[in-house]
């Protein structure tokens, strides 16, 4: 398998560890940008103060692959929802993840086989109490996806990734107990939260070049939460 150049943006998040651990494992060369200066392995690592247009670094190569990892879980009655909660989480979801395509995409196009996932949630198909914030901003990223695909359509593939409750840092107050994690699990049909593996294994099949009739999809990686009801 020849090598291939991925950036990830968020690497410093368990999701991004985890798929940079499979890919490293493939021989890949993994780029990673972060607000963190903690690097866990990558090829080379840049440090940014936000995700916002302007603040990626200039990377002077070809790039095969992109995964916007960065993203909240800002979970509030609507009546409490401020404009702030509003205009951050959308900034962070769908605004860097729209900057940081558009940093790469001369990168990208240079590439063979390039690809590109962003990150949605099963709260987008799926209506959740107190979601309201998170499933605004991340069904701009849907609406992101689908479009960046028509728009980029042939050369470069463009897929989102919905997860449900996975057990990362993120999601630490809604599992932060036996307890809570009992009924996470009990609330999704196949009575299981979510893993980083589970996630990396469908980001990284979806950058590869296994995944080369796949664009414009919105993956449910959800145990069933979005589209299964038990009795």
């Amino acid at each position: 398998m020849a090598q291939r150049t991925y950036v990830f943006a968020g690497a410093s998040s368990a999701m991004a560890v985890q798929a940079l651990a499979v890919l490293k494992e493939q021989g890949h060369k993994v780029i990673g940008i972060s607000r963190s200066e903690n690097n866990p392995g990558y090829d080379d690592y840049y440090t940014v103060q936000n995700y916002g247009f302007g603040t990626f670094p200039k990377i002077g190569e070809a790039v095969n692959g992109l995964a916007y990892f960065p993203g909240t879980i800002n979970l509030k009655p609507f009546n409490r929802i401020s404009e702030a909660d509003l205009t951050t989480d959308f900034s962070v979801n769908a605004l860097g993840a729209a900057a940081f395509a558009q940093a790469y995409l001369p990168n990208l196009k240079s590439a063979v086989a390039p690809s590109v996932v962003l990150f949605s949630t099963v709260a987008v198909a799926t209506g959740m109490q107190f979601h309201a914030s998170v499933a605004m901003a991340k069904g701009a990223v849907e609406g992101l996806t689908r479009s960046l695909a028509a728009e980029l359509a042939p050369k470069i593939r463009v897929n989102c990734i919905a997860p449900s409750l996975t057990d990362t840092p993120l999601a630490e107050k809604l599992l932060g107990s036996p307890e809570k994690t009992e009924a996470g699990k009990n609330r999704n049909p196949l009575k299981l939260i979510g893993s980083t593996t589970d996630i990396a294994n469908a980001v990284t099949f979806l950058l590869s070049e296994n995944a080369n009739w796949i664009t414009g999809q919105v993956l449910a990686v959800d145990g069933g939460m979005g589209a299964v009801r038990l009795l």
